[in-house]
C-alpha cells in the first residue's frame, strides 16, 4: 500500500457521509423546503421523484460510512465510493435540463453538484490505484 494522508481521506469520507445524510433528511423531511429554494416553486411531485433521491441519498451515506470504517484494510471501499459519486454526476445536470423551472441557487447549487461529484469520483479512483497498486483504473 503507498503512503496516502489518511486524515485526508477520513475528512473527505466524513464529509460525504455528512452531506448525503443531509440531502436525505431534506428530501424526505422538508420537500418543500427543497423545491422553493432549487426550483422557485410550490412542491408538486406526484412521482415522487424526491424521496426517491432522498433514498439514493441514504445509500451513499451507508456506502461512505462503510467506507470510511474499512478503506484502510480493505481498499476496495474507496472503489464503492468512486462509483457511487460518478453514478451521480449526470442526475444534476439532467434535472438541470428537463425540470420546468430552477432558481439561481438551483442552478447554483445543481452544478456546483455535478463538479463535485466527478471531482470525488476521480479522487476515490486515484486513491485506491494509489492504496491497492492496481495497474489501471
Amino acid at each position: 500500500m503507498k503512503a496516502v494522508n489518511a486524515k485526508l481521506v477520513g475528512a473527505a469520507l466524513a464529509f460525504l457521509v455528512a452531506l448525503d445524510v443531509t440531502l436525505a433528511v431534506w428530501g424526505f423531511c422538508f420537500p418543500r423546503l427543497w423545491f422553493s429554494l432549487f426550483h422557485g416553486a410550490a412542491y408538486v411531485d406526484p412521482q415522487a421523484y424526491l424521496p426517491r433521491a432522498a433514498g439514493n441519498w441514504s445509500a451513499f451515506a451507508i456506502l461512505q460510512a462503510l467506507s470510511l470504517s474499512r478503506w484502510k484494510k480493505a481498499p476496495h471501499w474507496l472503489a464503492v465510493v468512486a462509483g457511487v459519486r460518478l453514478s451521480d454526476v449526470f442526475t444534476d445536470l439532467s434535472c438541470m435540463i428537463f425540470c420546468q423551472s430552477l432558481s439561481p441557487a438551483g442552478l447554483l447549487l445543481l452544478s456546483a453538484a455535478g463538479l463535485g461529484n466527478l471531482f470525488f469520483g476521480l479522487y476515490f479512483l486515484v486513491l485506491h490505484k494509489r492504496v491497492s497498486g492496481a495497474a489501471h483504473l
